[in-house]
């Protein structure tokens, strides 16, 4: 994808999305973790999705360049999505809401194809478990923008990361966000990495690469002589060695999450 050999800042999109890019890279959360602020136009209060991690002056940018916050929202509890969520909330005076109830501060817990209003601005929740459990998606209608969370990233594909993250349903939550962009959503927004033009062509590839790669696991435990539901704890990090043999090894350990959430589904005859 062309977003793989653009820097990435953050910046205004749409007409509704500003993106402040948190100081915190590395090869899991790529730029940094993207915080989206929504707003529509012009009105005085707006939203703040995933206020992102307690580092390098992040809270204090936010706390100081955000005047009338008026929710806060989770994509996933993740902390470099979450981590100063309640002490943002506090100091803005919201409510900070999730779809599990341990990580709202002050608000009920998020509903699947709940609508939510701001002064004119329009979200639907959208729940999409599979990269963890408790992972959300929002519809931004107006924009026709999806906010994809860890589930779509700016750049590669996300991990699966056994056992919070299961594969089956992270398939089906990709098959579901894959309808929205048949007349709904053109663009995606993620929670890592460059913005998305091609929401339709980007979930296709994501379903694509996740079919590719369980038969890539199946081709391992072929080679290897072992079934998916064999009770060898060192098994996964054997078909890693096999199916990521020319991937960095600083990767290998979030792939053995992912290849442990491939061989569970597989053991499932799924």
């Amino acid at each position: 994808m062309s977003a793989e050999a653009q820097p990435w800042a953050g910046g205004t999109f749409g007409e509704r999305a500003q993106c402040l890019l948190a100081p915190n890279p590395s090869m899991m959360t790529l730029d940094g973790t993207n915080t989206w602020v929504l707003r529509e136009p012009g009105a005085q209060r707006c939203v703040v999705i995933d206020p992102g991690p307690l580092e390098d002056g992040h809270l204090e940018r936010l706390t100081e360049s955000l005047d009338d916050v008026a929710l806060v929202l989770l994509t996933h509890h993740h902390l470099d999505h979450s981590e100063v969520a309640a002490t943002f909330a506090d100091r803005k005076h919201c409510t900070v809401r999730a779809l599990d109830p341990d990580w709202c501060h002050g608000g009920d817990p998020l509903r699947d194809g709940e609508e939510i209003e701001v002064d004119g601005l329009a979200l639907r929740v959208v729940t999409t478990p599979g990269h963890t459990a408790d992972s959300v998606s929002f519809v931004v209608p107006a924009d026709r923008a999806l906010l994809s969370g860890d589930m779509v990233l700016g750049r590669g594909t996300t991990v699966v990361a056994h056992p919070d993250g299961v594969l089956g349903p992270y398939l089906d939550s990709i098959a579901r966000m894959r309808a929205l962009a048949e007349d709904e959503v053109d663009v995606v927004w993620p929670a890592h990495g460059p913005v998305l033009d091609d929401a339709a062509g980007v979930l296709d590839f994501y379903a694509a690469h996740r079919r590719d790669r369980l038969g890539q696991v199946e081709a391992a435990l072929r080679e290897l002589g072992e079934p998916a539901d064999s009770d060898d704890d060192g098994l996964p990090r054997r078909v890693v060695e096999v199916v990521y043999a020319d991937v960095d090894r600083s990767l290998w350990v979030p792939a053995e999450l992912s290849v442990r959430a491939q061989l569970a589904y597989l053991a499932e005859g799924r």
